[in-house]
């Protein structure tokens, strides 16, 4: 018998996604319902959470020898989880080297050490080319925004991504806060750092691209004034997890390198 767990329970996408690039997935038995990367295992795995709800009953029937939970969001599922005698480990990554150090834990969790570590050394080797493509080029002011009533500005993985990507960041200084709420911006200081590029994703919904030109001023950007106002779809950003560094880095490089 494998000392290493074979059921386990992935409340976020981020680690079914990874538990599929090691080769792990038939040992999954159940996703979080907003899971939609990898598409093959939103048609085969049980739903059985939300972010903030999980199915306690279906998750305990499933009998899992471990539950991957993200997020300081999911404590109380984590804490519910145990009390009822479930193992679960908790993850909180909010940069690039922490979706790295995510990957090779689950690695190790598993049993796939080497596959892990080679899957960190292809994603940092890709990110240091992408980088070096762009150092010393100009870089464009780039607005991310994670949502628009109020203004939130982009989390810290995603800033991080954007300077990879040869752009710069208006907002990076608030980058360092995990609680959205403090990284609320005022539509105003987005008219004073005058932003080149403009990206939106809004969390599990449409960004509004009309909404937006039409703030007050908005007009004078020269974002808006050049036509360079952009989407990227959540689901390749706002994970922190293997999308983010593949899907949606490839994305900001076509958005800020206007390719």
């Amino acid at each position: 018998m494998s000392t290493y767990p074979q059921r386990i329970i992935c409340l976020t996408e981020e680690t079914t996604e990874t538990l599929y690039l090691l080769g792990c997935q038939d040992r999954i038995v159940g996703i979080s319902g907003f899971t939609v990367r990898p598409m093959e295992a939103r048609l085969e795995k049980p739903k059985v959470s939300t972010f903030l709800d999980a199915n306690y009953e279906k998750i305990i029937a499933l009998k899992p020898d471990i539950v991957f939970a993200f997020s300081d969001l999911q404590a109380e599922i984590a804490k519910e989880l145990m009390l009822r005698g479930i193992q679960v480990v908790g993850f909180n990554q909010r940069s690039i080297q922490d979706i790295l150090r995510m990957i090779l834990t689950v690695g190790g969790i598993v049993g796939k050490q080497t596959e892990a570590q080679e899957t960190v050394h292809k994603f940092e080797q890709r990110l240091e080319h992408i980088s070096r493509q762009h150092n010393g080029s100009s870089r464009p002011r780039v607005y991310f925004e994670e949502w628009g009533d109020p203004l939130i500005s982009g989390i810290r993985w995603v800033s991080e991504l954007i300077e990879i990507a040869g752009g710069e960041d208006i907002f990076s200084e608030l980058r360092e806060h995990h609680n959205a709420k403090n990284r609320i911006v005022q539509p105003d200081e987005v008219l004073k750092r005058k932003p080149e590029i403009i990206i939106g994703s809004w969390c599990g919904r449409p960004f509004k691209k009309d909404q937006v030109k039409r703030r007050q001023g908005w007009e004078l950007l020269p974002a808006i004034q050049n036509g360079r106002l952009y989407e990227v779809k959540s689901s390749i950003i706002l994970q922190p997890g293997p999308a983010a560094l593949t899907d949606g880095l490839d994305e900001l490089v076509r958005i800020i390198q206007g390719s």
